[in-house]
């Protein structure tokens, strides 16, 4: 499977001061997958699985990089040669000192390119013992594949080459608008987590991928006793229960229980997010730039890690979810997920998504806008319309108070201008960055 990140390994790999790389993300969505298949640009490509190989944990006794590479080559029998070996340290959560030695590694080696990927990685960093060393790693996110990489996955290459062209001036054709709505109805359903689609391409059975989704399900759940104890485990076994059916609305952590005491829940969310399995969309005011400058912590949504686990997660058949149009699934939320997911694939792979939603709470006029956020320096409120059409009394009334002149409604209908509001169908939101611009230029 092509994956968008490539062209920012690449980039890496030729930069001359290049740091050493963490690959991070959740567990499954192909980190391991992607790094060997770009090895193949390197003379030797040497794995250390630290899972697999729990005995090389040994060669981290010391944080030097000759002696490092030393104790590896010697057992795993290979060769290490800076500026043709790629030296991949998987699972590399599990050896802490592996990330404190790469900061020996840029200053000692620079030359040698190398790599780590964890699932639970960001429960290393987050240790209060933990020394990151700050200033000399790099880092870069991997969600699962994008409604886009799906389209390439899929045998729609053409297609997604034709998206990238559309613009006001040439909107995409009537024929290919159903087809592409087509095509996302089935996104939803199967979601972007490799295996699933791995499946689904090999078996073409949607029974069979429901198979592949219950399995990852589980194997999240499995991982929570990585990362919790033995005490705390029901309260994440409870949230990780109740999170799909919470997506794209307000959060209450009374939602999940109300005799659970906040502060135990609070917890648990912090570190289903921390493992990647949910993002917080939190309230912005959006009274400038950068977003996060006026953010307000205590109001948030939750978004799923897929929306084909959604709806695994909500045990949903595969005869509903044929009969019933997606977008409209429990009113919209499946919209709005959707939606959340492919929005934080445009932003900086080198950069933790953040995504922002605004809210004014008022008795007699209380508006929401699903997602705010900035291009360039441009603030652009987005709602989502789960039909072709929908009223858009909160979109107006933000850009009236804030004196913004643009905004953004994605939805069933074809790519368009209405006087100041940018109407881009589902299947465009990766182009959104560049169909905002058109009207600018």
């Amino acid at each position: 499977m092509k994956r968008s990140i490539e062209r920012d390994l690449q980039l890496w790999k030729d930069d001359s001061r290049r740091k050493p790389l963490l690959l991070r993300g959740a567990r499954q969505v192909g980190k391991t997958f992607i790094i060997e298949k770009f090895s193949r640009q390197f003379s030797s490509f040497v794995e250390v699985n630290f899972e697999k190989r729990p005995d090389l944990l040994a060669c981290f006794q010391s944080l030097e990089p000759k002696k490092i590479l030393r104790s590896i080559e010697i057992a795993m029998n290979c060769s290490i040669i800076p500026g043709e070996t790629l030296l991949f340290l998987d699972e590399i959560q599990e050896c802490p000192k592996a990330i404190m030695a790469f900061r020996y590694f840029k200053e000692e080696l620079p030359s040698l390119h190398l790599v780590g990927a964890g699932s639970l990685l960001e429960f290393v960093l987050n240790d209060t013992e933990f020394r990151m060393p700050v200033g000399r790693v790099q880092f870069l996110y991997l969600s699962p594949l994008s409604f886009f990489e799906f389209l390439d996955a899929s045998g729609h290459e053409k297609l997604r080459q034709y998206l990238q062209t559309v613009d006001l001036a040439h909107p995409v054709e009537e024929v290919f608008h159903e087809q592409l709505l087509s095509l996302v109805r089935q996104y939803m359903v199967l979601g972007g987590m490799p295996a699933v689609l791995d499946d689904y391409f090999a078996t073409e059975s949607y029974q069979h991928c429901q198979g592949v989704q219950t399995d990852l399900l589980a194997t999240y759940r499995g991982d929570f006793g990585k990362y919790a104890k033995t005490a705390h485990h029901k309260y994440l076994q409870l949230l990780f229960q109740r999170a799909p059916g919470l997506i794209t609305q307000w959060f209450k952590y009374s939602k999940v229980d109300p005799d659970i005491p906040s502060r135990e829940l609070k917890r648990a969310l912090s570190q289903l997010c921390d493992a990647g399995l949910l993002h917080l969309v939190y309230a912005s005011s959006a009274q400038g730039v950068p977003l996060i400058s006026t953010v307000n912590e205590k109001k948030f949504k939750i978004l799923f890690l897929d929306i084909g686990l959604v709806h695994r997660a909500m045990r949903m058949s595969i005869d509903a979810l044929m009969q019933e149009d997606l977008l409209l699934v429990n009113r919209g939320a499946m919209a709005e997920q959707f939606v959340g997911q492919q929005l934080l694939t445009v932003l900086n792979p080198r950069e933790k998504g953040r995504l922002y939603f605004w809210v004014r709470e008022a008795k007699s006029s209380s508006s929401e806008v699903d997602y705010v956020m900035n291009i360039d320096s441009r603030i652009v409120p987005i709602e989502v319309k789960a039909g072709a059409t929908g009223r858009l009394r909160s979109l107006h009334r933000f850009l009236d108070e804030k004196g913004i002149d643009f905004g953004v409604r994605v939805s069933q209908a074809p790519l368009s201008l209405e006087k100041n509001i940018l109407s881009v169908p589902f299947y465009l939101i990766e182009e959104l960055p560049r169909l905002v611009r058109q009207p600018y230029q």
